[in-house]
């Protein structure tokens, strides 16, 4: 199990070119998550093959919401293969699938959220989210952006309003529900000037869920080119990467194989080449610059981005 959120702050227009939508869809094809929950994609209507293209494959599934005048917009994707789902529902600020994991017995609803900036808005959204959370006997997953902090330590250079924070713990007690610890960073959202930081994105589950899965996590990756890193919920299992290149002894005996090793080895060595006399160091240069913004967010995290540190990072994030 493996559900990836992000609020990826708007797609763009054309999902081929723009540098925010290749990095999404890398990521999704690298960490290959089950199940895929967005915020804010400020899209109108997509269509299948614009999913298609994200998810990098036809095996897939989505429901979305779309965006009401220049923001908002959800989108939950996920693999039907993997995830069977039977019903959807849609409300003002969360889309909800419900379904059953393949090899689970328990039904599962699974909650993408967008939560709303003012107070009105707010009590409406955890009210809708209390009348769905009413079903009993399935396994809760309510994930994403909740536009709240939890407590104080959750903020940095930024005012914290104990009421909200309050209404939002009520929430969580009032429905016996459990976050998973965030594991990697401290804060999942930073403002573009580097000042302003606090944790908004998380996920949210019931003793059902723990139970069924035991041992879990979330792991925040990387932002590149969103204020919002990107979470991951998995369990315990272990991610080893791409399976081993395997070789079989009765290749050996095959007399065309030299030449089939020979032809691959010289072709990689001759795209190699290409690329630095074409591109020069670029790649190392991309690295740099990934590397540095790395470096600045961790001192963010820490409470130690100073104005020299802040410039540092945001030149290293237009690259």
């Amino acid at each position: 199990m493996k559900i990836l959120t992000l609020n990826i702050r708007g797609f763009g227009k054309d999902v081929e070119s723009e540098s925010k939508v290749n990095w999404f869809c890398k990521m999704c094809q690298t960490k290959n998550p089950d199940i895929v929950f967005v915020q804010e994609s400020k899209c109108n209507t997509v269509d299948d093959r614009w999913v298609e293209l994200i998810w990098g494959s036809s095996n897939v599934s989505y429901v979305q919401k779309p965006k009401i005048g220049k923001s908002g917009g959800l989108l939950i994707i996920w693999d039907p293969s993997i995830f069977v789902v039977t019903a959807a529902v849609e409300k003002r600020h969360f889309i909800a699938i419900k379904g059953k994991w393949k090899g689970k017995d328990n039904e599962s609803i699974i909650v993408n959220v967008y939560g709303p900036h003012n107070d009105n808005d707010k009590s409406i959204f955890f009210d809708s989210l209390d009348v769905l959370l009413n079903v009993s006997n399935v396994d809760w997953i309510i994930g994403g952006d909740f536009n709240e902090v939890r407590f104080s330590s959750e903020c940095q250079n930024s005012r914290f309003i104990s009421r909200r924070a309050c209404v939002f713990n009520d929430f969580i007690d009032r429905n016996q529900l459990i976050e998973i610890p965030l594991l990697g960073k401290r804060f999942t959202r930073i403002s573009d000037d580097g000042r302003k930081l606090s944790k908004l994105d998380r996920f949210l589950v019931n003793e059902s869920f723990v139970q069924t899965w035991g041992h879990t996590s979330v792991i925040a990756l990387d932002r590149r080119t969103s204020d919002h890193c990107p979470l991951i919920l998995r369990d315990s299992n272990i991610d080893f990467g791409p399976k081993p290149f395997k070789l079989f002894n009765i290749w050996l005996e095959n007399k065309d194989v030299e030449k089939i090793i020979v032809d691959a080895w010289n072709e990689q060595n001759a795209l190699r080449t290409w690329s630095k006399y074409q591109y020069g160091t670029l790649d190392e240069e991309i690295e740099n610059w990934q590397n540095i913004t790395k470096e600045m967010e961790e001192k963010a995290d820490s409470g130690s981005l100073n104005d020299d540190d802040r410039t540092s990072w945001i030149n290293a994030r237009a690259i």
